[in-house]
């Protein structure tokens, strides 16, 4: 599907012909991608699926769990500075009384490698009693380092203690619904229509899945298969639904129509660059804010998952596979891209990934 009013045609052609190419080619199994612009879905391709198939968004989604904290820092059920342990007093052990809600949202809790299973975090005392074993690599706020899942685990459990609810039916009624977005979830209990993840590819002489930390491994993301742990919802990796949702989500971002956010806790969200530490991964400034990377002015913004065409003030995130998904204030555009291909050649999807994005960023009129 394309409507041209607000994109260019060429550079919309270009970029699903770049897209479609991948699966032609084998590379990938499927792919879907959508381009949006004040409020509405310009774009909406896919291709080797059902149009209407869901991908699971990796870790695309942790921008979904993080747009629920802002949401309670809004109404000050929660801050910034909420120290973990204050809500989760069982989180407290082995030194880790000082993790704060920033630190979760930013990578610097100092925990990246910390063990929980989907199945013991969907339950909820499993999930703490896991907690209270996870010791820190590093003082929190010390250094950055990708938290794959270990930090959104600690962080949906202070939403859940403070809401008295759960964070998946949370996203459901208090984000997903009022935007209308009825096929976008945190984890699903029915695997219909669900594209089944596949490993391919081969590393070559790049860095292989699993390299960094063992949640980003092939063994664990091909789990995501499996209807358990698609149903525990994973709140670093298992959200779950379709591009265009996810870049009608992220245009909200940029205009928050709906009201669902208090504008200065939106602003700080998507713009606030709190984390510039070096990430030990990409060996540039990590530019994070409460849960967004910024594409930044620094010549680094590709290595960030952004592309040549975005703005510095372009903010998003990245997911294995290749995955992306940004808003761009300059241009007015947001746009996702999610594939159900595990690339075992790291380096080559990051690649991809900022290729497609520029290419994406490109369709500005």
């Amino acid at each position: 599907m394309f409507q041209s009013a607000a994109v260019d045609r060429a550079a919309v052609e270009a970029l699903i012909s770049r897209a479609r190419r991948d699966v032609d080619q084998g590379v990938l199994p499927a792919c879907q991608l959508a381009l949006a612009h004040n409020g509405d879905i310009v774009v909406d391709e896919t291709f080797g699926a059902p149009t209407d198939g869901r991908f699971v968004a990796f870790s695309v989604t942790k921008a979904l769990v993080g747009a629920l904290a802002w949401q309670l820092i809004g109404e000050g059920l929660i801050g910034d500075q909420t120290r973990v342990a204050d809500v989760v007093p069982d989180f407290a052990g082995n030194g880790k009384e000082a993790v704060t809600v920033e630190h979760l949202l930013t990578h610097t809790a100092g925990f990246p490698r910390a063990p929980m299973r989907p199945e013991e975090g969907a339950d909820r005392q499993a999930r703490v009693a896991r907690m209270a074993t996870w010791r820190l690599d590093w003082p929190p706020g010390s250094q950055t380092e990708y938290h794959a899942t270990s930090a959104y685990w600690a962080l949906v459990e202070v939403i859940d203690q403070v809401t008295g609810a759960d964070f998946r039916t949370l996203f459901s009624e208090r984000i997903a619904g009022p935007l209308g977005l009825s096929t976008l979830s945190l984890g699903t209990t029915s695997t219909d229509g669900v594209v089944p993840i596949q490993a391919v590819g081969d590393a070559g002489d790049g860095a292989t899945l699993g390299d960094h930390v063992k949640e980003t491994g092939e063994q664990f993301l091909l789990r995501f298969n499996e209807p358990a742990v698609l149903a525990a919802g994973v709140p670093g990796a298992g959200g779950v639904g379709r591009a265009a949702d996810i870049a009608l989500f992220y245009q909200s971002l940029l205009h928050n129509k709906q009201g669902l956010w208090r504008d200065d806790v939106l602003t700080d969200a998507t713009s606030n660059v709190r984390n510039t530490l070096i990430d030990p991964l990409f060996k540039v400034a990590a530019n994070r804010t409460l849960g967004l990377v910024v594409a930044g002015d620094d010549e680094h913004s590709i290595v960030r998952g952004f592309g040549r065409g975005n703005s510095a003030r372009a903010f998003g995130a990245q997911g294995v596979g290749g995955q992306i998904a940004w808003a761009d204030p300059a241009t007015g555009l947001s746009f996702c891209y999610l594939t159900n291909g595990l690339d075992a050649d790291v380096v080559g999807s990051f690649t991809r990934s900022a290729k497609i994005a520029g290419l994406a960023a490109r369709c500005a009129s």
